[in-house]
């Protein structure tokens, strides 16, 4: 299913030593992990749903029946198996790992190729993940920006990390004398409350990194 889904995807030829090479509008691992999330993660009480793989020219949608089993904004950093004897033997063939990382492994890949944020959403019966092919900075709106903001700090944390103006720079792939557009986006996460300054650093500007909301 996973190799069906992604050689229908939109795709761009690229030339590589001289290879003519099919690049998928997002990376393989991306849907492998999305769909591998989906179908641990679905609710088989709810009749009449399976899981749903929608493919667009600018996005892919998959989703899985049931509401997700931690807040859809602690998908990140959340570890919950719905279906624990699946995620089992999903691990064992090598599909995916049972520690929940799928969402991470999604969100670190688009980080690594300047994707724009992926969207989580949970409906009355369904959860939905839609990703998105490239798009620069500028063509991202607010909501774009704040999102990966979000993402960008809890991937630090689960890292042991933390976010600065600077990793955010390079999430976005923005040169160093456009440091007021990052700051921009910071200074609007942070009013939204879904980030935090890190205490630890105290209240130096220079020094400034932040922790999730919920840290």
């Amino acid at each position: 299913m996973f190799r069906f889904v992604y050689d229908n995807l939109p795709y761009t030829e690229v030339i590589r030593d001289g290879i003519r090479k099919r690049v998928g509008m997002v990376p393989e691992v991306i849907i492998r992990e999305l769909l591998a999330n989906a179908l641990v993660h679905q609710d088989f009480s709810v009749h009449g749903n399976a899981v749903l793989i929608e493919i667009f020219s600018d996005r892919v949608e998959v989703s899985n029946p049931g509401k997700p089993v931690v807040p859809i904004d602690r998908l990140i950093d959340g570890i919950c198996s719905r279906n624990e004897r699946m995620a089992d033997l999903m691990r064992r063939l090598g599909i995916c790992e049972e520690r929940g990382s799928g969402i991470d492994k999604v969100v670190g890949a688009v980080e690594l190729l300047h994707l724009p944020p992926p969207d989580f959403r949970a409906s009355d019966q369904r959860t939905i993940f839609t990703v998105y092919g490239p798009r620069d900075f500028s063509d991202m709106d607010r909501e774009d920006r704040m999102r990966a903001c979000y993402q960008h700090c809890c991937l630090k944390w689960e890292m042991s990390e933390r976010m600065t103006n600077q990793s955010l720079r390079e999430r976005f792939q923005i040169p160093q004398q456009k440091t007021h557009l990052v700051s921009g986006v910071i200074t609007a996460t942070l009013e939204m409350g879904w980030i935090k300054p890190d205490e630890k650093v105290g209240t130096s500007k220079k020094l400034a990194r932040y922790v999730p909301g919920w840290a």
